[in-house]
């Protein structure tokens, strides 16, 4: 039988609502070293053998933007051609390829040119200049003129899509030598 003070003892003794915490167990202990060793030992494996490989075959490459250019619809760019001269699509990736985009005739759809504004080895500051009283071009630099198609200039295939846009393919593969 429980005497008063036993009862009494038992009501004064501090009591928390939190159930106390059962000990780690060696098993636990050891799985978790296990997984964080496991996961130690894929980390390592990436970095000793899966990244180098990659890098070292040149199978990463990085591709920023398209290699394609929407200029807009053919009709309103060969009016506009038509009135102005040639588009000069300055490279805002480093000047490096500045673009002139020609249209001659009169279809719409056919006759567009893409071609380099300077010749190979010129800097900037001989970018062709349009001459439409003899609607040709001239390297200011040295005055060699160049034909409104840009023969003799590296080149880029323009097509004029389904819907009507003329479409210039900057593609390395596609530029050709003129």
């Amino acid at each position: 039988m429980t005497s008063p003070t036993d009862i009494a003892a038992a009501i004064l003794a501090p009591m928390s609502p939190v159930r106390e915490a059962r000990t780690r167990t060696p098993r636990s202990i050891i799985l978790a070293v296990a997984g964080v060793a496991l996961g130690l030992i894929l980390v390592l494996v990436l970095f000793i053998f899966a990244i180098p490989s990659l890098t070292e075959s040149g199978k990463v490459e990085v591709k920023l933007g398209s290699d394609t250019y929407d200029a807009g619809s053919a009709p309103s760019l060969a009016r506009s051609i038509a009135s102005a001269g040639p588009l000069l699509l300055p490279d805002v990736s480093g000047g490096k390829r500045d673009v002139y985009l020609q249209h001659l005739g009169d279809d719409d759809t056919t006759d567009w040119f893409a071609f380099d504004a300077r010749r190979p080895g010129q800097s900037r500051d001989c970018s062709l200049r349009w001459r439409p009283d003899t609607s040709d071009f001239a390297d200011p630099c040295d005055g060699t003129i160049v034909a409104a198609d840009g023969a003799g200039l590296t080149n880029y295939p323009v097509t004029v899509s389904d819907s009507g846009r003329v479409v210039v393919d900057f593609n390395p593969d596609a530029a050709a030598a003129g």
